[in-house]
């Protein structure tokens, strides 16, 4: 009897002491969910794959420790409270968004879950942080400085094309969101400081042969195209339209100047991505993301297609070529 019941409080003891253990590995599953304005086929889900990457060097493996729920939009922006609000539904830990347009679905449908930003361009103008030293709530992440960069930019173009008068400026038609009207402000103010006239081209993708015609006609002498994510999924048809009509431009990103683009200046979005991946780190070990400062871009890259520029007939300035972080020739 004495044996049954010292075997029966050993048992008891195990247990016991076997629940905490248990109870600690399922908490290291951590589930992030991942909320994307754009259609994944189309920019070959970038945001993401580069998250990954820097997540499984600092030691979060899927399948592992951390699961992803990634839902996108497939590039309709009316889609995304509702992905939002699936994501809150499944109490993920942490909520991962790219853009402006995602972020503000997020903070609308959660107070509590962290939500960490990607490149949002102007967050403070948006309403998803206090301040960029003190982001307080539930937001915090990386700002990419896109509304200034949209000015410098126009700058670029002008010292690139001779006698440049008059600018066409290619936006979203439709659901452009804040980011893209921070961006046409800036636009604006520095073709104002310029002396240039802005002629705007409003198009979707399935209307750029039309919208190209039009800058034909307005005698456009160069364009400049705004940060969208619908607009770098069509980034092919953009830049093979600008040749056609050859149509000096300056892209947002060097994805653009990789499928034939003449010009891109603008942050490193992969890099923006894996500084991401150590806020996610931070926040999953512990740390609330009203005490992690909004952090801000250092380095800028300024890319020129010399193949391009020949196609189009335009030699690029010397001075212009020697700011370049990379030249394709």
């Amino acid at each position: 009897m004495k044996k049954k019941i010292i075997s029966f409080v050993l048992g008891a003891m195990l247990l016991a002491l076997s629940l905490p253990a248990e109870a600690q590995q399922a908490k290291k599953a951590a589930r992030i969910g991942f909320l994307d304005a754009s259609a994944a086929s189309g920019s070959a889900n970038l945001p993401l794959d580069a998250f990954r990457q820097e997540m499984r060097k600092l030691g979060w493996i899927e399948g592992k420790n951390i699961t992803i729920e990634d839902r996108d939009s497939g590039g309709k922006p009316a889609n995304l409270p509702e992905l939002a609000a699936e994501l809150v539904r499944l109490k993920v830990d942490l909520i991962v968004v790219p853009s402006t347009g995602p972020a503000l679905a997020a903070k609308n449908a959660t107070a509590t879950i962290p939500i960490v930003m990607m490149n949002v361009g102007d967050p403070v103008a948006a309403g998803l942080v206090a301040s960029l030293a003190r982001p307080g709530g539930n937001v915090t992440g990386l700002s990419s400085f896109s509304p200034e960069l949209a000015g410098k930019r126009l700058e670029v173009l002008k010292e690139t094309v001779p006698n440049l008068t008059r600018v066409g400026v290619l936006r979203p038609a439709q659901g452009e969101g804040l980011g893209a009207e921070l961006q046409m402000k800036e636009v604006k103010a520095a073709a104002l400081a310029m002396k240039l006239t802005l002629q705007e081209i409003a198009a979707e993708p399935e209307g750029f042969p039309n919208a190209f015609q039009t800058a034909l006609r307005e005698r456009i002498d160069a364009l400049i195209t705004i940060s969208n994510t619908r607009f770098l999924n069509a980034r092919k048809q953009i830049v093979e339209l600008a040749g056609k009509y050859r149509l000096a431009a300056i892209y947002p990103l060097k994805e653009y100047v990789n499928a034939g683009g003449l010009m891109s200046y603008g942050t490193d979005y992969r890099e923006l991505y894996r500084r991401a991946a150590t806020y996610v780190d931070k926040i999953l070990k512990g740390t609330k993301p009203a005490d992690l400062p909004v952090e801000q871009p250092i380095k800028f890259e300024f890319i020129i297609n010399l193949k391009t520029a020949k196609q189009i007939g335009l030699t690029i300035p010397p001075n212009v070529l020697a700011r370049a972080n990379k030249v394709i020739r």
